[in-house]
């Protein structure tokens, strides 16, 4: 194997590794604010500065790897693993926004209400991981399957967000608490937002086809 083969190969391994704590961070966050775990909550500091040595190693690897002439496949791959790495930045720092949200929740009474946000955290990991899968799995099918749920996560964004205007304007003793809560459920929209963008990176690897701002993203 070539220094160049294992370059490209630790590059891979790198991306797969930040993606993991990723996805980490969110469920913690998560948990974090359902189950009233502070302590959880200050784990994610941790896991966002991992998160960010991830992104400055995988730039420097993949400036490294661009300097050695790489063939039109893998100067795709290179490319798309910088825009990658970048999304899963960024999904780090929502996983920051709503822990920072669970420390707000659990200085307050627990506010009794059925908003969808739980489900709004399953399907926005289920598309991270889908997008995910979807590199690692060299299928653009799969990450077309994803696009469109970003939808759904849209929908089920504006519909918390009313619930719990209502519910301020009910009731002005829960506006700190709503407040906190539409946070989290922006948060969850971004890292949705965040999966369909790698979903849309990975058609690009694969297919070569560049499919953002398109009509043809699931054709």
């Amino acid at each position: 194997m070539t220094n160049y083969d294992e370059a490209l190969k630790e590059l891979k391994k790198q991306l797969l590794a930040m993606a993991g704590h990723a996805e980490t961070a969110v469920l913690r966050a998560m948990r974090a604010v359902t189950e009233r775990d502070l302590g959880l909550a200050q784990k994610i500091d941790a896991d966002d500065c991992i998160i960010d040595q991830f992104e400055i190693h995988i730039d420097e690897s993949a400036i490294h790897l661009l300097t050695m002439a790489p063939l039109a496949s893998d100067l795709r791959l290179i490319t798309v693993a910088m825009r990658i790495s970048q999304n899963l930045e960024r999904v780090g720092d929502e996983a920051g926004c709503i822990a920072r949200r669970a420390f707000e929740l659990g200085a307050s009474p627990e506010l009794k209400t059925d908003i969808a946000i739980p489900h709004m955290a399953t399907l926005a990991l289920d598309m991270l991981h889908g997008a995910l899968s979807a590199f690692i799995g060299r299928n653009p099918a799969g990450a077309r399957e994803v696009i469109p749920r970003d939808d759904e996560v849209d929908r089920l964004n504006g519909e918390v967000h009313r619930e719990l205007s209502n519910l301020m304007i009910q009731d002005p003793g829960t506006i700190t608490r709503c407040l906190a809560l539409m946070a989290v459920s922006r948060s969850l929209e971004r890292v949705a937002d965040h999966a369909t963008n790698i979903a849309e990176d990975v058609v690009y690897l694969y297919e070569g086809r560049d499919i953002r701002h398109s009509q043809s993203k699931i054709e």
